[in-house]
């Protein structure tokens, strides 16, 4: 059975590298069609069409369903095989059949957006694909990355061997989804643009078509999600960062076992995304008074470690308001009126056409870099201050006395529950006496795969 559904993965990945490279011309349209008068024959574009207002809110519907029913699976039914069918079901219907839009991860964009845009009325199936997920994560957990974010689903369905990623390793990757929401949110409050959408490694195959550029991306992070499990997720989806605040703070939580742990450390290896914790060992006192020695010394540091990240991102102003079309324009202006480039472009020449005057643009374009001036330090100091809470959760050994989920980390994905002999006894695999001896006894995890 695991033999054959090693095939099917295998297949099923040889499918998605494969397609996207099918038609690399195709990308999205996003403005009106110009009316050209010459004898330029347009290309043929793919983009979601547009929806009635019906099948929006029955989009709205699908994704309760499913965020139900999966909180339903883990939870009640405790299955990790109702998990992936709706995994599968996730990822033909928010992926292929809707495209990857509307997309809760692309959803902080806009919601970001209208705040700092009174003129922008944001759309009701945004708000609910933004919301929902988070409002179940809050009190269940991850589920929705578990089965119903096409994103995730598509990841998940090409891990083949996962290898574990060093504990130090994954605390320093799990920086970048904080610096990629801050540039999100900066990006979409100054109206530079929506980067989740302009670099989301999977909508081309969602599509089947993007640019070379993109297929590159999206190709890499499928065949490092073979044996690195959903590294998307993990290390870069900002709205993995909500939903992990939300988690924590989630009052039913998936476990590991249905009822008591006895230590029996089979579970230890199941879980490929590193959310399981080993019991902590006893602090001895010496090593906690250096510890306290090192967080007082953290704390005294922790505003200049603010103000040090704040000013770097303020810094970094002119670069990033360049991702702006107004401030990108305005320098090519610059360059032209400078003598520095004789060939207009296209934008450029636009622009002179309207008659709009270079001082105007250029003062609008400062007023834009001003603002990523404020927004890079706001950024930055989140980022600093998102660095020294690693740090202080370093120095902390926290008294565990049994393996336990790290509920931010944890996605709901139902993999460890069949490691455990409690759940073999749920199940009617093995009797209470035979799981009691388990906890007393060296016994090989793979005995004990589903």
């Amino acid at each position: 059975m695991r033999q054959r559904t090693r095939l099917l993965k295998i297949i099923f990945v040889f499918f998605l590298l494969v397609v996207p490279s099918l038609d690399l011309s195709q990308v999205r349209e996003r403005f009106p069609k110009p009316d050209f008068q010459t004898d330029y024959v347009r290309p043929n574009l793919i983009t979601p069409a547009t929806r009635s207002p019906i099948l929006e809110y029955m989009d709205i519907f699908v994704l309760v369903a499913v965020l139900f029913l999966v909180t339903y699976s883990a939870h009640k039914q405790r299955s990790r095989r109702q998990i992936f069918l709706l995994m599968v079901f996730s990822l033909v219907y928010f992926g292929f059949y809707r495209k990857g839009c509307v997309c809760s991860v692309g959803a902080i964009q806009n919601v970001s957006y209208a705040l700092f845009t009174s003129a922008y009325a944001i759309p009701f199936t945004v708000i609910a694909f933004f919301v929902l997920p988070l409002i179940f994560t809050l009190f269940y957990g991850r589920t929705f990355c578990a089965a119903v974010c096409p994103l995730g689903a598509i990841q998940d369905a090409v891990v083949l061997k996962p290898t574990k990623v060093p504990a130090w390793l994954a605390n320093v990757l799990g920086v970048i989804p904080y610096i990629y929401l801050g540039l999100v949110l900066l990006f979409a409050a100054t109206g530079a643009g929506f980067i989740i959408c302009q670099y989301d490694p999977f909508i081309g195959f969602f599509r089947f078509g993007a640019s070379f550029g993109m297929v590159i991306f999206g190709l890499s992070m499928l065949l490092l999600g073979t044996v690195v499990a959903r590294p998307y997720c993990r290390f870069l989806c900002p709205y993995g960062v909500l939903l992990s605040w939300m988690s924590r703070l989630s009052k039913w939580h998936v476990k590991i076992t249905p009822t008591e742990c006895n230590n029996c450390r089979l579970c230890e290896e199941s879980c490929p995304f590193g959310a399981i914790k080993k019991p902590s060992e006893t602090v001895h006192l010496e090593n906690r008074q250096a510890e306290i020695k090192r967080l007082a010394v953290l704390f005294v540091l922790l505003p200049v470690v603010l103000i040090g990240t704040g000013w770097i991102g303020s810094r970094l102003n002119i670069p990033l308001s360049r991702q702006h079309f107004t401030v990108s324009l305005a320098e090519e202006i610059l360059l032209e009126n400078s003598g520095k480039r004789t060939e207009m472009t296209d934008a450029t020449t636009a622009f002179r056409a309207a008659g709009k005057p270079t001082e105007e643009l250029f003062e609008e374009a400062r007023i834009i870099q001003d603002k990523f001036k404020v927004g890079g330090w706001i950024v930055g100091g989140f980022i600093g201050l998102i660095i020294w809470i690693k740090l202080i959760n370093a120095f902390i050994r926290r008294k565990q006395p049994e393996y336990y989920i790290d509920t931010g980390m944890c996605l709901s994905c139902a993999r460890c529950f069949s490691y455990c002999p409690y759940e073999q006894v749920r199940l009617g695999i093995i009797t209470p006496e035979e799981a009691d001896k388990l906890g007393t006894r060296k016994v090989k995890i793979k005995q004990f795969r589903a």
